[in-house]
């Protein structure tokens, strides 16, 4: 039985993985929980990612939006701008992607002062790809053959923090629709494909 509690922070998970192993963490379990980490401080961290792109308002189209900017700066908008969100898992790890939607119809182009884009100019090299966990598809694969309470903690620990993301995305975007495994999703999928029985995924 895990002594970890459900809600247990990145740093408890670690130690407790720590504990498990007699001071040695495999390395895809580093990489994992380093991608976790980056996610914990998205909207705080140094670095630029597409997540922090897309909340820009500077660069949201304001006319389309019906949007202005008060004596403060503080920019408001009559209509969300329109997107799609995507999970995405491959050989590098798990992503999401956003596409602004014009007309009801994926923009996949870079486009810069369209009348009908949400966005002033879209990137898709910079702001696509809303954030990455390195090789977490590989790290579910193996926690559901032979993984350990942290591996899993780990994991559930990532899924909170991409749907707690997800959703406060909703208070600023009209999100109109999500394709894609979520990561529950995905890890109770594995868990069919081995056998295992699918009541917790985590």
């Amino acid at each position: 039985m895990s002594t970890l509690p459900s809600n247990a922070p990145l740093s408890a998970i670690n130690a407790h993985k720590k504990k498990l192993n007699w001071g040695e963490i495999p390395a895809i379990y580093s990489m994992v929980t380093s991608s976790a980490s980056d996610l914990d401080q998205l909207l705080t961290h140094g670095f630029e990612s597409g997540y922090k792109s897309i909340l820009n308002k500077e660069n949201w189209n304001l006319e389309k939006l019906g949007g202005s900017k008060d004596e403060n700066g503080t920019i408001s908008v009559a209509v969300k701008p329109k997107i799609m969100l995507k999970h995405v898992y491959d050989e590098i790890g798990y992503e999401v992607h956003c596409y602004p939607l014009i007309k009801g119809e994926m923009v996949y182009h870079p486009l810069s002062g369209s009348d009908e884009c949400p966005f002033k100019e879209w990137l898709p090299l910079s702001m696509r790809q809303l954030f990455r966990v390195n090789k977490l598809p590989d790290f579910i694969i193996s926690t559901v053959n032979k993984g350990d309470d942290a591996d899993k903690a780990l994991i559930k620990h990532i899924y909170l923090r991409v749907q707690k993301l997800l959703t406060e995305l909703d208070q600023d975007f009209n999100v109109i629709t999500v394709k894609g495994y979520n990561i529950a999703e995905f890890v109770t999928e594995i868990m069919k494909k081995h056998g295992k029985p699918t009541s917790e995924p985590f």
